[in-house]
């Protein structure tokens, strides 16, 4: 009986393989022979199409929504790169006309100090210069230490610019000539015109507007122009004789005939000084 059994279920199994074998036969044969699938056939393609549908529409929507956020990551880092590149070039180009605007400012302090035969020039730079002080007084890196004293002249740009008035060992503090404050030392200056005769004042005020000395106290009618050359006298003692302040802008004069006013181009820039040179003898 077992026996039985056992070749019956060979049997069936054999029977499964060919009826198998003759369908997917049969199948090929009329897939050959027509244009399109059996029904059956369609029915599951379509099923299986819409599912891939369903499936793939949240998977794309997420791969899209994926590289979306990578290229903006990729554009943020890109412009900080060049937010970055374009601040060093800023800085660059701010370092290069810092540069060339000291290598200016040095190359007329060493022809000043050529000129300057007379006395040891001391180079300094203007460490600190606050804006209620602007145009009165100023400080600069060399004291004592470098031979500094009190009421030495100081120049730059080929022209006086002030005096020394108080020295500490590695700075000092300068009176600059525009200051007319009632306390300041008056600067005691003097014209010289074309046919060589001098003309004695001392500096009343500066116009910060047009950059021009003002001098006063001109007791003398000898004749000023435009252009005459203006000096130090030495009178009073204090600031050496001789050293250059500038050019005859202009002259007004009074009812007497004498120059009332008598306003000077300075030789020196005094609204930008970086570089100075003390006059130690």
């Amino acid at each position: 009986m077992q026996k039985f059994f056992s070749n019956r279920k060979l049997v069936i199994v054999i029977i499964v393989l060919i009826v198998s074998l003759g369908l997917m036969s049969v199948s090929v044969a009329i897939r050959n022979k027509k244009s399109t699938p059996p029904l059956i056939q369609q029915f599951g393609n379509d099923v299986v199409g819409a599912v891939d549908r369903v499936v793939a529409w949240p998977v794309n929507g997420l791969q899209g929504a994926s590289n979306s956020v990578s290229d903006l990551l990729n554009t943020y880092q890109e412009n900080q790169k060049l937010k970055k590149q374009v601040d060093q070039l800023a800085q660059v180009k701010v370092n290069a006309q810092t540069a060339t605007a000291e290598n200016k400012q040095l190359r007329k302090e060493l022809k000043l100090n050529k000129s300057l035969s007379d006395y040891t020039a001391v180079t300094a730079n203007v460490l600190t210069r606050t804006p209620s002080s602007w145009m009165n007084q100023l400080v600069i890196s060399k004291g004592a230490t470098a031979g500094i004293k009190k009421n030495m002249p100081v120049m730059s740009q080929s022209g006086l610019i002030g005096r020394v008035v108080e020295v500490n060992q590695t700075n000092s503090k300068v009176e600059l000539i525009s200051n007319t404050s009632s306390s300041a030392d008056k600067f005691a200056i003097q014209v010289t015109n074309k046919s060589g005769s001098t003309v004695n004042g001392i500096v009343t005020g500066y116009d910060k507007s047009t950059n021009l000395i003002e001098m006063g106290s001109v007791t003398s009618k000898t004749k000023i122009e435009k252009g005459d050359k203006v000096v130090t006298s030495g009178l009073g003692g204090v600031t050496p004789k001789g050293l250059y302040v500038g050019t005859v802008a202009s002259v007004k004069q009074d009812d007497y005939g004498l120059a009332s006013e008598v306003r000077i181009t300075p030789a020196a820039d005094l609204s930008d000084l970086t570089v100075v040179t003390v006059a130690v003898k």
